[in-house]
C-alpha cells in the first residue's frame, strides 16, 4: 500500500531514527528487520512530507542535517509517547501488553532468567516476550537505541535524565582458585586468567589490578565464564570474578574454591528503563527481581560463604 503524499507515518519515523543512530540504511534495516529498500523509501517519503533533507547520505556513517537534528528530538518524543501509551493500556488490566523487549545480563541465564520470565508471563499472559542476553555494554547500547524496553545489567555509572535506574544487587569480586589452592598473599603460584577487558567487568578488574603494588602476572584473557572456570577447575590458573559469574558455570563448582581478594572491589546490578515510558512497570519488575535474587542468589551463596555477608546484598528499592 502506497502512503498518500505528505502523510507522516510512525513507520517512517522509526526508519529515520534507526538510520540516524545506525549510520547506514543497512544497519537500520537489520535493526528493524526490514529490507534496505523499504527503509530508504520510508526516509525519502518522510523528507518529502517535511519538505526538508534529514540525512546527509554523502557521508558514512550518515550525518544529520540541521533539519534532521531538529526533527530527531521530536521523533524521539513521538516514539516514547507511543511506548508510554502502549504500556498504560497494557497496565490498565495487567494483561493487555502486546510485546515486551527485555535484555538480561548473561550472568542470570542459568536459573534466574527462566524464573523471572515465568513470573512475568503469568502476570501478563497475552504479552509476547522478546529476550536478549549478553554483556552489560551491549544491553546498554540496546536501551539507548530503543531496541530494548528494559534491561538488567551492571550499573556502569552513566547517569542520564532520560533513564530510570533501579539498583537491585551489589556483589563483590572474589578470587576463584582450583580446589585446595590458597591465595597466599595474593600469589597462588598459578597464572592469572583475566576476564576480557573488552567488557565493562573486565575493565573494572584491570583498573583495580593496575593500582596494586603487587600485580599478579597473567597469560590468558578470555571472554567466556565457562572457559575461564574450566581452566581454573583443571588447575590451569586462577581468576577474579563475581559470585554471579561463578554460579553461571555451576558444573565446575566442586573443583574450585572461592576466597576474598586482598583489596575491595564490587559492582552493582541495576534494572534500567527509559524514564516516563513504562509507567510503574520497571519498579514492579525490580521488586520481583529483588525477591528472586534474595532467594536464588544471595541466600545460598551466603550459606556457603558467610564471609561475604557485608559485600553480597540485595539493594533496597
Amino acid at each position: 500500500m502506497t502512503e498518500a503524499p505528505g502523510r507522516i507515518t510512525l513507520w517512517a519515523i522509526e526508519a529515520f531514527l534507526a538510520a540516524a543512530e545506525e549510520g547506514t540504511v543497512q544497519g537500520a534495516a537489520r535493526r528493524l528487520d526490514a529490507s534496505a529498500s523499504a527503509i530508504s523509501q520510508q526516509i525519502s517519503a518522510l523528507e518529502q512530507a517535511l519538505g526538508a533533507v534529514l540525512l546527509d547520505r554523502g557521508q558514512r556513517p550518515f550525518q544529520l542535517t540541521v533539519a534532521g537534528q531538529t526533527f530527531r528530538r521530536h521523533a524521539r518524543a513521538i516514539v516514547n509517547e507511543l511506548a508510554a501509551a502502549r504500556a498504560a493500556i497494557g497496565l490498565g488490566g495487567l494483561s493487555g501488553l502486546a510485546s515486551f523487549r527485555l535484555g538480561l545480563i548473561e550472568d542470570f541465564e542459568a536459573e534466574l532468567t527462566p524464573r523471572l520470565l515465568s513470573d512475568l508471563g503469568q502476570e501478563w499472559p497475552h504479552c509476547r516476550f522478546l529476550l536478549e542476553t549478553g554483556p552489560s555494554h551491549r544491553l546498554h547500547e540496546g536501551i539507548a537505541a530503543r531496541t530494548l524496553d528494559l534491561i538488567v545489567a551492571a550499573d556502569v555509572g552513566l547517569g542520564s535524565d532520560s533513564l530510570e535506574v533501579h539498583r537491585v544487587l551489589e556483589e563483590p569480586f572474589v578470587a576463584v582458585l582450583p580446589k585446595g589452592r590458597g591465595v597466599r598473599s595474593f600469589d597462588p603460584g598459578l597464572p592469572l586468567i583475566l576476564y576480557t577487558s573488552r567488557h565493562y567487568m573486565g575493565r573494572q578488574i584491570a583498573d583495580a589490578l593496575a593500582h596494586q603494588s603487587a600485580r599478579p602476572a597473567h597469560r590468558f584473557e578470555l571472554d567466556s565464564y565457562a572457559s575461564i572456570m574450566a581452566m581454573v577447575a583443571g588447575g590451569g590458573g586462577w581468576t577474579i570474578l563475581t559470585p554471579l559469574a561463578v554460579l553461571h558455570a555451576e558444573r565446575f563448582r566442586d573443583r574450585i574454591e572461592i576466597e576474598p581478594l586482598p583489596f575491595g572491589l564490587s559492582r552493582q546490578i541495576a534494572l534500567i528503563a527509559r524514564r516516563d515510558v513504562l509507567a510503574g512497570m520497571p519498579a514492579e519488575i525490580a521488586g520481583r527481581l529483588r525477591l528472586l535474587l534474595r532467594d536464588m542468589i544471595v541466600a545460598p551463596v551466603l550459606a556457603e560463604h558467610p564471609w561475604m555477608k557485608d559485600a553480597l546484598r540485595v539493594l533496597p528499592g
